[in-house]
């Protein structure tokens, strides 16, 4: 994919809408047969929306290996986040406040606990090893008898790596404590699988699967009943948990995108594992270029390095013309450096210069050596003019 004038390196953003998906979309769209709203069952229009609705909830269920009554849809992977963390833990504080997660989560999930301790829970943060894994045995040891919940990301959105969340998930059954798992990075990138979680609760986005904007699904294991606070109220739309009209045209784009990326898997995490050895190879011959998070439990489509010898600033200005990130996009407007990489004990300068490219699906060699050459150019300018 090629974003106009720049080479696109930045799918961990966003991925473009793969073509089955808007075609998908567009009929849905322009079928007035299909235009009812899907709670309006009184009549065929309303019916035919609610039957469209009802066959993506079971095809995304086969995808991700879940019961497809646990899934709720949201708008987007951030309101599915606040409603497990907050819904979950407001829900079940008879039982507990006391919640654990990592530095390195996604603001989605870190804001939302913020706002469960100014309502008087006690959070616990786990600081994850240099190469940004959580050990399993930090959570069994970071539970308390009064932990109702911990939540965990599945595939890290800055540095890729890939969480040991099976484990996690053995430890918190045993322990009687609900499990949440982000995994709005993990469709398309490696084989996912809700019951082999062992998860309580599972966030899902459809734009980072090359599906559409603007829709996403929490997982609430529905056997047994988990008991969840809803943040919506209204009409009372997916069985109490999210209220509002249910957008039936992006639903059907989700539900298409993760069939494709369930489709195409081996061929995607191939492509990509293959175009990452190429832009690591290239990285590491200009020097100084240094991977961040585990080399090999790590999915292949992440590729964030520290580049040593410059500054911040400049080193994104002279990457013109790669559209790629210092960060997360959920935090891009924050003038910081990366609190995933900080909480790993780089410093705010290591920090600063440090780049993340994401391919997918549509990203070329092609791409990936003009991407070098621009990078090498830049990088060997900046350490001529001011060697840091």
């Amino acid at each position: 994919m090629n974003g106009g004038d720049e080479l696109y390196f930045d799918y961990a953003a966003t991925t473009p809408v793969d073509p089955a998906v808007a075609a998908r979309m567009a009929t849905c769209l322009a079928d007035r047969t299909l235009q009812g709203n899907a709670s309006s069952i009184g009549h065929r229009a309303g019916r035919r929306a609610r039957a469209l609705v009802e066959e993506a909830r079971l095809q995304i269920g086969a995808a991700i290996a879940a019961d497809a009554r646990g899934i709720v849809f949201t708008s987007g992977a951030t309101e599915a986040d606040n409603l497990a963390v907050i819904g979950a833990a407001r829900f079940n504080a008879h039982r507990g406040r006391h919640l654990v997660s990592a530095k390195t989560e996604h603001k989605a999930v870190l804001d939302a606990l913020a706002v469960l301790t100014r309502e008087g829970f006690e959070v616990t943060l786990l600081k994850p090893a240099l190469d940004g894994l959580v050990d399993p045995v930090q959570v069994a040891q970071a539970l308390r008898p009064d932990t109702v919940l911990v939540s965990l990301m599945h595939v890290n959105n800055e540095i890729g790596v890939v969480q040991d969340i099976a484990a996690v998930g053995r430890i918190c059954r045993e322990r009687n404590v609900l499990l949440h798992v982000d995994a709005a990075q993990s469709v398309g990138k490696l084989p996912v699988d809700v019951r082999a979680m062992s998860a309580d609760l599972v966030s899902f986005s459809a734009h980072k699967a090359y599906g559409p904007k603007g829709v996403g699904l929490l997982w609430v294991r529905p056997e047994p009943r988990l008991g969840v606070e809803p943040l919506l109220r209204g009409g009372g739309q997916e069985n109490g948990l999210r209220s509002g009209t249910l957008a039936t045209h992006q639903i059907v784009g989700m539900a298409e995108a993760f069939i494709v990326a369930r489709r195409e898997l081996e061929r995607d995490v191939a492509a990509a594992r293959d175009l990452a050895q190429r832009l690591l190879a290239g990285l590491a011959a200009l020097g100084g270029v240094e991977l961040n998070g585990h080399p090999d439990q790590r999915v292949p489509g992440i590729v964030n390095v520290t580049v040593h010898g410059v500054e911040g600033e400049s080193l994104r200005l002279a990457l013109d013309g790669i559209a790629l990130s210092s960060g997360s996009a959920c935090a891009s407007s924050s003038p910081e450096a990366s609190y995933v990489l900080r909480g790993l004990g780089r410093t705010d300068a290591l920090a600063e210069s440090s780049l993340r490219f994401s391919l997918g699906r549509y990203t070329t060699a092609a791409e990936v050596d003009a991407a070098l050459a621009i990078a090498a150019r830049g990088i060997e300018r900046l350490r001529a003019l001011a060697p840091a």
